[in-house]
């Protein structure tokens, strides 16, 4: 005789809604979300009428200096020659806050520029900028 064993027939219940109660869950944590940041983003937006001063505000412009090198070895400081022994004491007479853009061409031996650049770190200059062309 033929052994039948006993199947458990399980019957699956049609599918026929969605439940999306964590969906509007997410959508919601979603929406505070974006509420938050928006309120963020509009920050300062609020509209005030200043009224009128006849009082200017002192503007300070702000001088740079401008030291190069060029292919030669000559140093310039503000379009004057000047050599590099004498370099440490014009640069002293400058404010150590005083906006310093640094040229140097690009044949210009490497020496002259590590001296000039240890000159400027040497005086305390807090801005300095060495300026590059971009290709």
């Amino acid at each position: 005789m033929a052994n039948f064993t006993k199947e458990k027939i399980v019957q699956r219940k049609k599918f026929d809604s969605i439940n999306v109660v964590p969906f509007i869950d997410i959508m919601l944590v979603l929406l505070v979300i974006v509420l938050t940041t928006a309120s963020f983003i509009q920050t300062g937006l609020i509209k005030v009428d200043l009224p009128a001063s006849s009082a200017k505000p002192a503007l300070q412009e702000k001088k740079e200096l401008i030291v190069s090198i060029d292919k030669n070895g000559i140093v310039s400081l503000d379009s004057k020659q000047v050599s590099i022994n004498d370099l440490e004491s014009s640069l002293a007479n400058y404010p150590k806050n005083t906006i310093v853009k640094f040229y140097c061409d690009k044949d210009a031996k490497f020496d002259n520029f590590i001296t000039v650049l240890d000159f400027i770190k040497k005086i305390g200059f807090e801005n300095l900028g060495i300026v590059t062309k971009n290709d």
